[in-house]
């Protein structure tokens, strides 16, 4: 029961951190930047916030943004993160359907424990490299927008990424952990153990444990009849 409990939070952190991830993507508010000084930002009460695909003017009478679609002419960390957070977005589907037949309740026809584990094992794998994605890139990118101009304060997209990174990096830990410890994985010695009998013959016969005690039992049955 442990194990199960153990393996469902890995899933359910790994599929917050995934939602995390895309929302973050999607959305612009990675930095606040400000073209003037910091006083002169603070008394106009006019910042620029910045994201993958826009940049923005925010004021209280003005919200207006400029998509940020020169992609020859955009510095490298935006190109980067934007390739490492699309990566990861769509990456995070696979993983997730390979998390959910993992799963001890999900089963697909003739499926094997040995089957379930090597999907734990690849989901988790591949939810492990979607965390990596997603902090590598919301590190870079403010170091990068600071370098490049003044950066007043992190955004809420920015957040809403090392949220979802981290959800991801402790979910790939809990199901690749479960993986490694699946108790359903390996087979029960009384249904699979073989011994060998030498017979009158001097051929070695593979005799089946559980058989031989199912027969043990009915001739103890009957003895006691």
């Amino acid at each position: 029961m442990a194990h199960v409990c153990r393996q469902l939070s890995g899933s359910g952190a790994s599929f917050a951190g995934w939602v995390g991830i895309i929302i973050a993507t999607a959305t612009n508010d990675w930095v606040r930047t400000c073209d003037y000084t910091v006083t002169t930002c603070v008394r106009m009460d006019e910042l620029g916030a910045r994201g993958l695909w826009a940049e923005c003017v925010i004021s209280p009478s003005l919200y207006h943004c400029v998509t940020l679609n020169h992609i020859l002419t955009l510095p490298a960390y935006i190109q980067t993160c934007r390739a490492l957070m699309v990566c990861a977005c769509l990456m995070g589907l696979p993983a997730m359907g390979l998390v959910l037949m993992s799963m001890p309740c999900v089963r697909l026809g003739d499926e094997i424990p040995a089957t379930k584990l090597r999907h734990g094992i690849v989901g988790g794998a591949l939810t492990f490299i979607v965390a990596l994605c997603g902090l590598v890139s919301t590190i870079w990118f403010p170091i990068g927008a600071h370098a490049e101009e003044g950066l007043m304060s992190f955004g809420i997209s920015l957040y809403t990424g090392w949220v979802g990174s981290a959800l991801c990096l402790l979910g790939s830990f809990m199901i690749l952990c479960c993986c490694g410890d699946d108790p359903s994985a390996t087979p029960q010695r009384q249904q699979n153990s073989y011994y060998y009998s030498r017979q009158a013959g001097g051929a070695d016969t593979p005799i089946n444990l559980a058989t031989t005690a199912v027969v043990t039992g009915n001739h103890s049955k009957s003895a006691h009849v």
